[in-house]
């Protein structure tokens, strides 16, 4: 399976496409979200992603108080959750504006909403739907979205294999065009969370869905996820983005900076030019190397035009000058007659031997 989204062809045989996730980073700032927009770009961002939620329709004030403690990452926050929501929240009226700067910048826009009003205003604007991990469940949301007609991004995290089955079944019952990603919904950056993103859930993906376009939705520090991911099969790559680790805000602890996202661009671009073709041939940097490397057959001695060749009269050593005989037909060169006489330490040829 392979489709476009916006700018770009998503598919197993085409480039890793890398969604620069600006999220929460934007504190609010709509002049710093096209900043981001910009730096994104730069850093060899194919799209940039936000998120468009309303706190009111995304999280119960009422709910996370009546819990007593706030959970998970959300316990380092200094605010309620619902007061964090309500502070990372995308006025609508942005959304022309970004999508105008990433089109003047080229770089793809769209988006992850939280609520049906939000997905129906991104539709004039955006060739994707992100659904985030905490949807997967929301099944009436799931099929909103892809009732659009536009690809549609699923993250997998904090599920399991039948949440995902359903989820995926839902959507591939509408629309084609899916992206399926794992991911692993912990947000504190810890190294523990390298034991727990289970990238080869990839190769169970690839089994169950040989239709989708697999894919990772990442919250590790550094590289090695990325790259395991697209060995594994993974097109398309979501990290949070931002300019600055230090700046106070739900995601910024954990995003990527320009100098980073740069550094996982340009790695998974070699790794592409290194997974190569799954056909074993002598590579075209190598035509030499068979020549230098490899041995053939040589006179051990001066042999006479006449004399019948032995083994004892064969030398196998490099070079593999073109045309000689190779090692592994040494047993039918053995009894037969040198034709010509052959100087010692010359390779030997067809042309030279005979019954």
């Amino acid at each position: 399976m392979e489709f476009n989204i916006g700018l770009h062809r998503v598919g197993l045989n085409h480039p890793t496409y890398f969604i620069a996730d600006i999220s929460a980073n934007h504190d609010g700032d709509l002049e710093r979200a096209k900043m981001l927009i910009r730096l994104a770009k730069e850093a060899g961002a194919d799209a940039a992603k936000f998120q468009n939620f309303r706190a009111a329709q995304i999280v119960s004030d009422y709910g996370f108080r009546a819990m007593g403690s706030q959970l998970s990452h959300q316990a380092a926050w200094k605010k309620s959750v619902f007061e964090v929501y309500q502070d990372a929240s995308i006025p609508f009226e942005w959304t022309p504006v970004l999508k105008d700067e990433c089109d003047r910048v080229g770089i793809d826009y769209f988006s992850s909403p939280y609520d049906f009003a939000a997905a129906d205003m991104l539709d004039p604007y955006v060739p994707a739907y992100k659904i985030g991990s905490g949807d997967i469940n929301w099944l009436e949301a799931l099929e909103h979205m892809a009732r659009k007609g536009k690809p549609v991004i699923l993250a997998t995290g904090a599920a399991e294999i039948g949440e995902v089955q359903r989820a995926v079944h839902t959507l591939l019952a509408i629309n084609p065009q899916l992206v399926l990603m794992q991911c692993n919904t912990n947000y504190t950056a810890s190294l523990e969370n390298f034991d727990h993103i289970h990238l080869r859930v990839l190769e169970t993906y690839r089994l169950m869905f040989p239709q989708v376009v697999l894919g990772l939705s990442d919250h590790t520090p550094g590289h090695a996820t990325v790259l395991g991911a697209v060995t594994l099969g993974a097109r398309v790559v979501e990290k949070h983005f931002t300019d600055d680790n230090a700046r106070v805000g739900p995601d910024h602890p954990f995003s990527m900076t320009p100098v980073t996202w740069r550094d996982m661009v340009d790695r998974t671009r070699e790794l592409e030019r290194a997974l190569g073709s799954p056909d074993k041939v002598v590579g075209g940097n190598e035509q030499q190397t068979v020549v230098v490397q490899r041995r053939c057959l040589r006179a051990n001695r001066s042999i006479q035009a006449g004399e019948r060749i032995d083994r004892s009269m064969i030398d196998v050593l490099r070079p593999a000058t073109p045309g000689a005989l190779r090692p592994d037909e040494i047993q039918m060169v053995i009894g037969t007659r040198a034709l010509k006489d052959i100087p010692a330490g010359k390779e030997l040829r067809w042309t030279d031997v005979g019954e």
